[in-house]
C-alpha cells in the first residue's frame, strides 16, 4: 500500500489527492477565498462612527422576545451549526482588523466528511477512540450521564471540534453521530443482514482497488461504517437540512447549472462571513428541553462542561419524530433574531477597530448582529447584497431605512440575505443568499468524488425508514437498538 501522510488515513488521503491534486508529500491546506472583489467602505459626507451607529441601530431593531413557528424543526438550526463546524473554522482572523481572506486557513477540511466527529481517524486522533476491542469505537458517555459526551478530567469534551459542545442541543446532535457510529460498528461485529447492507453501501461508487490499495485491513470495518455514515450525512444535508432553509429554485440552480463555476473558491468568505450565518436568525428566544418543562432562555442551555442528566433533551422536542411530542420549530429566515443574541453574556471586552480608529462599546461588542455586519464591512470588506444581485442579474432590494437615513446606499450581505428571505423567499433564503449557500454545498458535493452525488440512484438505508425524515430515522434507529451497542461502559470517560 502507498505511504500515508501523517494525520490522514489512506482513504482520506486518496480523497484529498483526487479533489485537490495534492500527493502524500504535500500537506493538505485550504484557505478562504472570494467570489466577488473586495468592497471597502466608502466614506462620503459621513464618518465611520456614523456607519457603525447606523449598523447598531439596524441590529437593535432586529431583536424579538417571542418565538415564531417557521418552516424547519427547531433542531435543524443546531444541525446547521454542526454542519458549519464540520466544514469551516477560521481560527486566526480577529474582528477589528482588516484581513485578506486568502490568508485565512480553514482549519476544518472543506468537505462534508464528519471530521468534527472522527477527527483524523483512530490512528491520528486516538484520544477520540476506545482501546483494545473498542479501538474503532468513539468515546461517549460519562458515569454520571451516559448520554453526555465523553470528557477529560477538566470537563473538556472528547470530540473532533470543541465548538460542538457550546450548547446542550448541538452537543446532543454530536452525540447522535457518535452513538450511530458505535451502534453500526456493533452491528458489523454481529454480522448478518445489517452488516451486509453497511458494506454494500460503503463500497458503492468506489472501485475495488481503492479499498485494496488505500484501506488497511485492520481498518476495513471502521472505514466501511465511516463511509456509510458520511453518505447518509451528506444526503441529509442536501435533501433535508438545506430544503428547510433554502428555496428549491436556488438548490436546483446550484446543482443543475454551473453555480459560480469550477473556478469559485471551495470556501468563499461570502459564505462563511455572511450568507451561512443565516442560522442566527432562525434561533428562537427560548426552548423547552424536555416534554412538559418550561422553556429556557437561549443562554440557559450553554455547554462547555459536564452535562447533568436533566440537561438531556427530548430529541422529539427538536426533531419531528413519531413519538407524539409537540416538536418546536425554528424561526423563519428573516431580519429578526432572538434578543439574547444581541447581548452575548460571554463577551466582556470592547472591540477595537484599529484600521478606522473606532472602538465598539461593550454593549455593542456583545451584539451578534452588529458583530456580523462590522465583520462584513471592516474585516472582510464583502461585496454588498445589491452589488452581488447586479452581478447575478437579480432585482435589488431597497436599503433599510436605518442605513438610508445616513446616506448609506448598499446593504451588508448578511442582512441582505435575511431581508431577501423575508421579502421574496417566504421565510427561506433566496436570490443572492440562497445562491451563495446552495452553490457552496453543491460544489463540496461535486468536487468530492466519494459523495452520494456520484452514486447513481443513491437511496438511504431502509433501516432509517418509518419516520418523517431520514435524520429522524437515524435517531429512532439508535433509540430502538441501544441494547446492541457494544463496549458502552468501556467508552465512558469523565
Amino acid at each position: 500500500m502507498a505511504g500515508t501522510h501523517h494525520g490522514l488515513t489512506r482513504l482520506d488521503q486518496l480523497v484529498k489527492t483526487c479533489i485537490h491534486g495534492e500527493g502524500p508529500s504535500r500537506p493538505f491546506a485550504q484557505t478562504l477565498g472570494r467570489l466577488f472583489p473586495a468592497n471597502p467602505v466608502q466614506i462620503k459626507n459621513i464618518t465611520h462612527a456614523d456607519v457603525i451607529a447606523a449598523l447598531d441601530r439596524l441590529s437593535n431593531n432586529m431583536a424579538v422576545t417571542e418565538n415564531e413557528k417557521g418552516h424547519a424543526d427547531a433542531g435543524m438550526t443546531f444541525l446547521g451549526q454542526f454542519v458549519d463546524h464540520d466544514i469551516t473554522l477560521d481560527a486566526t482572523s480577529a474582528l477589528g482588523s482588516r484581513i485578506d481572506p486568502s490568508t485565512i486557513p480553514n482549519v476544518r477540511t472543506p468537505s462534508l466528511d464528519l471530521d468534527c466527529v472522527y477527527g483524523a481517524g483512530p490512528e491520528a486522533s486516538p484520544h477520540l477512540y476506545g482501546a483494545g476491542e473498542a479501538g474503532h469505537f468513539l468515546m461517549f458517555g460519562r458515569a454520571d450521564n451516559p448520554r453526555d459526551l465523553a470528557r477529560t478530567c477538566a470537563g473538556k469534551a472528547l470530540i473532533g471540534d470543541p465548538r460542538n459542545d457550546e450548547n446542550v442541543v448541538v452537543a446532543q446532535v454530536q452525540g447522535i453521530f457518535i452513538e450511530l457510529h458505535n451502534l453500526l460498528m456493533s452491528k458489523m461485529a454481529e454480522g448478518g443482514n445489517t452488516a451486509d447492507d453497511i458494506v454494500a453501501c460503503a463500497h458503492e461508487g468506489l472501485h475495488k482497488h481503492v479499498w485494496h490499495d488505500h484501506v488497511s485491513p485492520r481498518l476495513k470495518s471502521f472505514e466501511e461504517v465511516r463511509r456509510f455514515m458520511r453518505l447518509h450525512y451528506q444526503w441529509v444535508v442536501w435533501c433535508e437540512l438545506l430544503p428547510q432553509f433554502v428555496q428549491k429554485e436556488c438548490l436546483d440552480w446550484a446543482l443543475e447549472g454551473a453555480g459560480f463555476g469550477w473556478n469559485a473558491p471551495v470556501m468563499p468568505v461570502e459564505f462563511t462571513g455572511a450568507a451561512y450565518r443565516f442560522g442566527h436568525a432562525t434561533t428562537q428566544f427560548e426552548y423547552a428541553l424536555r416534554d412538559g418543562e418550561d422553556a429556557k432562555g437561549l443562554f440557559a442551555i450553554q455547554g462547555f462542561g459536564a452535562r447533568p442528566v436533566e440537561g438531556n433533551i427530548d430529541l422529539g422536542m427538536f426533531f419531528n419524530l413519531n413519538d407524539g411530542l409537540d416538536t418546536q420549530h425554528a424561526r423563519f429566515v428573516g431580519p429578526k433574531l432572538g434578543a439574547p443574541l444581541l447581548n452575548l453574556p460571554f463577551v466582556t471586552e470592547e472591540i477595537e477597530l484599529a484600521d478606522i480608529d473606532e472602538t465598539l462599546s461593550v454593549d455593542q461588542s456583545r451584539n451578534l448582529a452588529l458583530r456580523n455586519m462590522v465583520r462584513d464591512r471592516y474585516t472582510y470588506q464583502l461585496a454588498s447584497g445589491q452589488q452581488i444581485a447586479a452581478r447575478l442579474g437579480l432585482p435589488a432590494l431597497d436599503v433599510p431605512a436605518e442605513l438610508a437615513e445616513k446616506g448609506i446606499t448598499k446593504t451588508p450581505l448578511w442582512f441582505y440575505a435575511l431581508q431577501e428571505a423575508k421579502e421574496q423567499g417566504d421565510g427561506k433564503l433566496t436570490g443572492v443568499g440562497g445562491r451563495i449557500v446552495a452553490s457552496v454545498f453543491a460544489n463540496l458535493l461535486r468536487r468530492d468524488p466519494t459523495t452520494f452525488l456520484h452514486i447513481s440512484h443513491f437511496k438511504p438505508w431502509s433501516g432509517f425508514d418509518g419516520q418523517p425524515s431520514v435524520f429522524a430515522g437515524m435517531i429512532a434507529y439508535i433509540e430502538a437498538n441501544r441494547a446492541h451497542m457494544k463496549h458502552v461502559d468501556a467508552l465512558k470517560c469523565g
